[in-house]
Parts: structure tokens; C-alpha cells; sequence
């Protein structure tokens, strides 16, 4: 039976309103990568039986680069191909890329095994763990991200050097001084919720030119899904309109971009399962116990919330970003706020920037809180104070070599991920750690051309 996705498709290519499908899989830094497919070619073939696509996809840089390390040897395979299957219920058109539609998929091997190391996977490793256990996983995620007047390519050439923001000051939840970032970010809006995402609430923010769009919760999937989504279309829109945006976690000196993660479970039944109306702070003990285990857990896994060198300059003192291990009932300096009641009893997790791969971080706090269920962890008095400037909080990972030590060196995920998962994304952060400190910085060359 032919998914009703794919039936209104032909619908609409048979109506001259979609001649290419885009089939696109997301990789280890949650950009989509793909190939794009004329209608019919895409319903008579690659909707069936799945597209090949270069296994080297979901083992590689930011440079696209490869090599030995990841649990997929590009060069060992002769740069084979995985089969990519599209997910139809990820199906939607992008209303700035006229007669064109994208659909999300994923890796399988050629005998028909799922890649596990593969984003999506590991997220969907953890949600069927979860659902073991009679509970399914709801996220929202609050995406950051600065706009500049500069096109992408005018940045590009200047090295990002002296580029002006499209405010000139802090416009934080301010209705005056957006002129000049309203145009990009009206679009951005009006065309996510064309596109079928549904939009809750959006505003300026802290940094000059940083603005906020945040959409409705969903199954953590769809929430993930429409996460890449959004982030691949705003940089495209941006660009149409002849400026750039950043979602990097810290641009320069001022307030960083996050990617607050809000996440909740339910029982199948639908029943709130983290609230206890009767419990004098309105948490069940199942909830209890999901938060302590993401105090347990946040130092083994942060790097999968904070995956590249950039990522911890934003965790750093003297910022808003969290910097210990710490929980608070609506405290906004620990890195796991508790808020809601009821069906909205739920986690923010601060940890994770913009450039967060969401299959990742969502899977993180995930899989952190099924080990504290599982192992009935207690949890700890809530913080109540400052936890940026409180002393007695344990610290995070404070870079990226720190965190792949604790990653790669932890039973704890080497448990609930598998052994693979572990080496491939060691491997990724290994990667970035050498392009890393084989590069001469211009803080380097301040310092050294003259006076050293």
C-alpha cells in the first residue's frame, strides 16, 4: 500500500507543483546530505528499494573529510555505498525552493541492517529502549543563532572578519531596533510553518543580530527531524535574501547561541508519568529518578551535547551557558532546569549549543534518563542558588579533549550505546581535536608576528 505521503506526491507532481524529491540523510554534525531525484524516478524506484548513497557520509569532518578510526573505513570499503530509505512521515515540501520536496532517510547496510552508528539510529536505539519499558519520549528544542548583512559568500572571503550584525545592539525580547533583521526572519518564520512545522513563539535575543524561533514539542523523532530541517532551510533562506546566519555556539565574545533541549516522557497510554500531584514538589519518582540520571551521566556524556572545540568556549564562567552539574526547580544557571507540571512536567537541558547534532543530544538525555530509572538513582536537593558562580558544584567538561576522554572511558556508555557508537563519535572528536591543532589562529599570530 502506497503511504499517503507519497500518494498526494504524485498528486502534485502530476499538477506541476513538484518535480524533485531531495532524499537526504542527516550526518555526524546533523546536516543534511543528499541527492536530488526527479518524481518519478523517486516513486518508482527509490521509495521502494531505497537510493545508494557514499558510506564515507556518515563518517566524516566538517571538511568532509575521512579516514581509519570510525566504526565505517571508507578507504577499506573502496568508498562503497549504503542504501538511504526514505522515511515518508518526514515527506514535506520547501516552499523556498520552488517544485521541490525533501524527504529524510535512513542508512542501511546492503543486506538490509540499520547503520547504528548513524544519528538517527542512535536516537531511535534509545526511543525503543524507552518504549521496553511502556514510555515514549517527547522533546522541544530552542534553536539560537546570529544574522549578519554580509551574503555568505562576502563572509566567507573576509574570513569572517569585521562583519556587521543585522542589529546594532541588545535587542533581548525588545519590539524596537529589529528593522533590519525582520525581513530574513519574517520569511524564516512564514516558511517553516508553510512547510508544515508549527511555530510557538519567536524574538531577539541577547547578542546583536541573535534571534530565537522556537516550534511546538513533538515525538522526539519528529522533534529532531524538524530541527535539521528548520536549520538547513533558514541557512538556504538567508542566503536567497543575501545575508548569513550562524548557529556556532560562540561567534565571538558576546553571549553564545544555545539549543536548549525541553524533554518529557509518557507512558504509551499517554499518561503523564513525571508529575505526582500529591508529591509537594509535583514530581514522581519516576521523574526523580530521570533527573538524577542526567546528573549522573552529563560528564560521560557531554559530547554528545557539545561535540567540537567551539562548543565549550561557550561553557565557560562569566557566560549564561551552564558550566556544572547541577538540577534546579526553575533555575536558569544549572544545566538541568525542572519546569511544568502534569502532562508539562519536564527537563531543560542547557548543556547543548546550536551546532548540537539533536539526534545526539536528545539520545543523550535519553539514554541518561533510563540509566537513572533503571538503576533507581536518588536525586539530590535542588540547587537553589547561582550554580555558574557556586564553587561546590562539580564542573563540566571544560574542553573537548576532556570530553572525549570521559566518553570514550566510560562503562556507563559503553552500555547503553555500544561499543561502535562509542569509537565512531571518539573518532569524530579526534578529527576535530587534529584539523584543530594543526591550524595557526590569528590569536596566535597577534601574539607571536612581532612580539615573540
Amino acid at each position: 500500500m502506497t503511504p499517503a505521503p507519497y500518494e498526494r506526491l504524485r498528486a502534485e507532481a502530476d499538477a506541476g507543483q513538484v518535480e524533485e524529491v531531495i532524499v537526504s540523510v542527516p550526518d555526524l554534525q546533523g546536516r543534511l546530505q543528499g541527492s536530488r531525484l526527479s518524481v518519478p524516478h523517486f516513486l518508482g524506484e527509490a521509495a521502494q528499494s531505497g537510493f545508494g548513497a557514499c558510506l564515507y557520509l556518515l563518517a566524516s569532518d566538517v571538511e568532509m573529510d575521512t579516514g581509519p578510526g570510525y566504526a565505517i573505513d571508507a578507504w577499506q570499503n573502496g568508498f562503497g555505498d549504503f542504501v538511504l530509505r526514505p522515511d515518508p512521515a518526514t515527506l514535506r515540501n520547501l516552499p523556498w525552493d520552488e517544485g521541490s520536496a525533501l524527504v529524510l532517510a535512513d542508512a542501511h547496510w546492503p543486506d538490509g541492517r540499520a547503520v547504528e552508528v548513524a544519528p538517527r539510529q542512535v536516537l531511535r536505539g534509545q526511543l525503543d529502549r524507552l518504549a521496553e519499558r511502556g514510555l515514549a519520549a517527547f522533546a522541544g528544542t530552542e534553536l539560537e543563532f546570529l544574522v549578519f548583512r554580509e551574503s555568505y559568500r562576502q563572509a566567507w572571503d573576509r574570513r569572517y572578519h569585521g562583519l556587521e550584525t543585522a542589529t546594532a545592539y541588545n535587542v533581548d525580547y525588545s519590539l524596537q531596533g529589529l528593522a533590519e533583521i525582520e525581513p530574513v526572519v519574517r520569511r524564516i518564520r512564514r516558511e517553516m510553518v508553510r512547510a508544515g512545522l508549527t511555530m510557538e513563539t519567536a524574538r531577539a535575543e541577547c547578542h546583536a543580530g541573535q534571534y530565537e524561533i522556537v516550534f511546538r514539542y513533538d515525538e522526539a523523532m519528529a522533534t529532531c527531524d524538524n530541527h535539521v530541517f528548520f536549520k538547513n532551510g533558514a541557512k538556504q533562506i538567508a542566503s536567497q535574501e543575501g545575508v548569513a546566519l550562524t548557529f556556532m555556539p560562540k561567534f565571538d565574545e558576546g553571549e553564545g547561541n544555545s539549543c536548549h533541549i525541553h524533554l518529557s516522557l509518557r507512558g504509551t497510554d499517554g499518561s503523564a508519568v513525571l508529575a505526582d500531584p500529591s508529591a509537594a514538589d509535583g514530581m514522581s519518582e519516576l521523574m526523580r529518578h530521570f533527573v538524577a540520571g542526567q546528573l549522573a551521566c552529563l560528564p560521560d556524556f557531554a559530547l554528545l551535547m557539545a561535540p567540537n572545540i567551539n562548543s565549550y568556549k561557550r561553557l565557560q564562567p562569566g557566560g549564561f551557558a551552564p558550566v556544572g552539574v547541577a538540577w534546579g526547580r526553575d533555575n536558569r544557571t544549572c544545566p538541568v532546569r525542572v519546569v511544568g507540571s502534569g502532562h508539562s512536567m519536564r527537563i531543560e537541558h542547557r548543556v547543548p549549543g546550536g551546532d548540537a547534532n539533536p539526534y545526539l543530544a536528545v539520545a543523550a538525555a535519553v539514554a541518561a534518563g533510563r540509566y537513572g530509572i533503571e538503576n533507581r538513582l536518588p536525586l539530590p536537593e535542588p540547587h537553589a542558588a547561582n550554580a555558574l558562580t557556586d564553587p561546590s558544584v562539580p564542573r563540566l567538561p571544560t574542553t573537548l579533549t576532556e570530553a572525549v576522554h570521559r566518553w570514550e572511558n566510560s562503562e556507563i556508555a559503553a552500555k547503553v550505546f555500544g561499543e561502535s557508537v562509542v569509537a565512531h563519535y571518539a573518532q569524530a572528536a579526534r578529527t576535530e581535536l587534529a584539523a584543530f591543532e594543526s591550524a595557526v589562529t590569528d590569536w596566535e599570530r597577534v601574539r607571536g608576528f612581532e612580539r615573540l
